[in-house]
């Protein structure tokens, strides 16, 4: 049994959608992130870097949700959710996985919180506007990307693509979000159809409607 300490559309979403594409046993447990419970000492003993996610399965806990994403897709190997060691598109796996998350989410994560880079409440404006050009770029490039292909990675869901739609749900405000590119939004409304999204959506109360 797994316990998943999550908070709706945060970056627990991924490994939420990874649970259920495994249909794996696991209880959702909630971190109220409006009361900054994620800094409160019971979650700290858990997760020292007081950030959403944290896994726990058995004796062992996992925080980072590209490493639970990893971890959960090396402990399932039958659900083909990472390439198999020997692979040629394992690498491929790590290049895009690093790409999303050391990038794109990165990235967003100074567009979400302009505040937290600049000393002048001056810059702030320019700083989001900035980080929107930037971020449109990297979605840009992942448009391109999935101009003949379903998945990011070899032909079968993987990690990568739940992580990617959870990536693409944050942006939906942009100017130009996810959806406004073909191939990359006709990617999304495939991976919408999945049960695993479906589930996971109805959970977290997001309305899947723009990706109908």
């Amino acid at each position: 049994m797994y316990q998943l300490y999550y908070y709706p559309l945060n970056a627990s979403m991924a490994p939420h959608l990874i649970l259920e594409e495994l249909k794996a046993d696991f209880t959702l447990v909630t971190v109220d992130r409006k009361n900054n419970a994620q800094k409160s000492a019971d979650y700290l003993a858990l997760n020292p870097a007081g950030r959403i996610p944290t896994l726990v399965a058995g004796d062992l806990t996992i925080f980072e949700s590209p490493a639970i994403c990893i971890h959960l897709a090396e402990s399932h190997p039958t659900a083909n959710l990472i390439p198999a060691i020997g692979d040629k598109n394992r690498a491929l796996f790590f290049q895009w996985m690093m790409y999303l998350t050391n990038t794109v989410q990165a990235e967003l994560m100074v567009y979400f919180y302009p505040e937290k880079h600049t000393t002048n409440i001056e810059n702030i404006t320019h700083i989001i506007a900035a980080q929107e050009r930037r971020v449109t770029d990297m979605f840009a490039l992942l448009d391109s990307e999935l101009q003949h292909k379903d998945f990011l990675v070899g032909d079968s869901i993987s990690a990568c693509d739940y992580f990617l739609f959870m990536l693409a749900v944050w942006a939906d405000e942009l100017k130009k979000p996810p959806l406004a590119f073909k191939h990359l939004s006709q990617y999304l409304r495939k991976l919408a159809k999945r049960d695993a999204v479906i589930k996971v959506c109805k959970k977290e109360c997001l309305s899947l409607t723009d990706y109908q």
